[in-house]
């Protein structure tokens, strides 16, 4: 009886290591898409006569709760709460206006007549 117990207890025990040393882990579900990406950036205000573009640019994409937030440099405001979706190693916004992937931003994006663009890259 104790043998079988014995034999019981480190099945159980290797099972439950297994389980939980799963290494099916989605880069989608991480932060991997947070950071910094440099290149073109550019908006557009038409109602106030605004137009900023430039080749050497900054987007800092920010993860919060489950919405992701685009900070610009060269004074462009920054896009906040957008919803993204995952497909595959990629995350697109609803509309498929934003992508992003482990190395680049791609971002034409309309909101209330403004216009942000990005095509950057780590």
């Amino acid at each position: 009886m104790k043998k079988s117990l014995k034999i019981f207890g480190t099945l159980f025990f290797m099972a439950a290591l297994l389980v939980s040393c799963d290494n099916d882990n989605d880069p989608a579900d991480d932060n991997l898409f947070v950071g910094q990406y440099q290149g073109r950036v550019g908006y557009v205000d038409a109602e106030n006569n605004t137009n900023i573009a430039t080749d050497s640019g900054q987007v800092t994409v920010v993860k919060v709760g489950d919405n992701y937030s685009f900070n610009f440099s060269n004074e462009i405001p920054s896009l906040n709460d957008i919803t993204m979706e995952k497909n595959q190693n990629t995350l697109i916004s609803s509309d498929g206006a934003i992508t992003i992937d482990a190395t680049t931003v791609q971002l034409a994006f309309t909101r209330e007549g403004k216009v942000w663009e990005a095509n950057c890259s780590r």
